[in-house]
């Protein structure tokens, strides 16, 4: 198998240059990362728990890592505690809110990434009552709708920052400041998967308890997520032994994945802004190219974060016009990469009719992605459509 996927790599490899558009799934790791991934397992390969200098030298890039990320985030180092990703950054978050809680209610939206539906459909498997808010047709969400679903026996509220398949932008940050105004005692967690590192962010200055983050959306290697924390904010730990993350994830820190992750957040400091705006107008260029096709129909909000465009060309397979682009070695997504092929429930959840479902491409972006690479897909699109329709 290993082998399988070296010859997959070095076909690609031998191939003209590709042009990679699926960023929201994954993203290529950055050299500095890749670098700092690499001496650590060569050079800093000591446990961070031992007294030696060997085990010194993990602990320190295991703390320069906390700070790298901490800034990104907006908050104190001593608020991030590492884990695997964002999945389990997800569920360490709400398993260990629901293990600390008195209230049994949960409100969340509809559209949630499955490792936020995935562990409030086990709560309620337990008694938890859950309340999903859709969006609207245009898949924003309205803040008062979230809101009024709030109850004294809510426990907390988890939604996410951006919506990994149309981009969306959720206000989380009027619903948490609202939110506990009314109610002092509800915790808010936020999936910010798709927002760590592409929007401005500064946790200090929110009502946000809780926030999660991946490594490998922005350039770090995957194995490499955090839970942010807020000060003096207690929850259950997820998992329990040696103590390691302040109690709060015990197990020997992974500390090459951590390092890469601090790695590729270091790059980014001082720079979401410049990133935001030039994603931006690559964002507008392939909305206005898009336009040119009759058939296609924009799915994502306008005001949405620029790094995912999600479309639709009725009546055409979006995973067929995806594996025709792969074929021109233009690489899209169908939808989100945790689906594998399954009809989206962020675009059901929309309202959206079944054909236009059925036909939807996510396109996205990360700040390294070229003009030439957006350039490439309409006119390739327009020969898929060609090509399949004559087929």
């Amino acid at each position: 198998m290993y082998h399988d996927m070296l010859y997959v790599l070095g076909k690609v490899d031998m191939e003209e240059t590709i042009a990679y558009l699926d960023n929201a799934a994954t993203t290529r790791p950055c050299p500095e990362a890749v670098q700092a991934v690499m001496e650590a397992m060569e050079r800093g390969y000591g446990n961070p728990s031992s007294l030696h200098r060997l085990g010194a030298a993990a602990a320190r890039a295991i703390a320069g890592a906390r700070e790298s990320t901490a800034a990104l985030l907006g908050c104190k180092s001593e608020c991030v505690y590492f884990t695997s990703g964002g999945s389990e950054s997800n569920n360490m978050a709400l398993l260990g809110a629901a293990n600390a809680r008195r209230g049994r209610h949960v409100v969340t939206t509809a559209v949630e990434h499955s490792s936020v539906s995935g562990p409030l459909q086990w709560l309620e498997s337990q008694g938890w009552e859950v309340t999903s808010i859709p969006p609207g047709p245009n898949g924003e969400l309205d803040a008062g709708r979230i809101l009024g679903a709030v109850r004294p026996d809510t426990a907390f509220i988890s939604m996410m920052m951006v919506n990994n398949e149309t981009g969306a932008v959720f206000p989380v940050e009027e619903i948490a400041r609202k939110g506990k105004r009314a109610f002092p005692r509800l915790l808010i967690h936020c999936d910010g998967v798709q927002a760590f590192g592409k929007l401005p962010l500064r946790l200090s200055h929110t009502e946000i308890d809780l926030f999660s983050a991946s490594g490998h959306k922005i350039q770090g290697p995957k194995g490499s997520g955090l839970l942010y924390i807020r000060q003096g904010l207690h929850i259950a730990p997820f998992i329990r032994g040696g103590g390691q993350e302040k109690g709060m994830r015990s197990g020997t820190e992974n500390v090459p994945m951590i390092a890469g992750f601090g790695a590729a957040c270091q790059k980014l400091l001082n720079r979401v802004q410049g990133n935001y705006t030039a994603v931006r107008d690559l964002r507008d260029l392939l909305w206005q190219k898009l336009l040119t096709v009759p058939q296609v129909q924009v799915l994502s909000p306008e005001k949405g974060s620029p790094y995912i465009l999600n479309f639709s060309i009725p009546g055409y397979r979006g995973e067929t016009m995806l594996h025709y682009l792969e074929s021109k070695n233009i690489f899209v997504s169908s939808g989100s990469a945790c689906s594998k092929g399954a009809a989206s429930p962020v675009l059901s959840a929309m309202g959206l009719p079944k054909p236009v479902i059925d036909g939807a491409l996510r396109v996205s972006f990360i700040y390294n992605t070229s003009r030439e690479e957006v350039e490439r897909l309409v006119p390739a699109l327009t020969q898929g459509l060609e090509s399949i329709a004559h087929g």
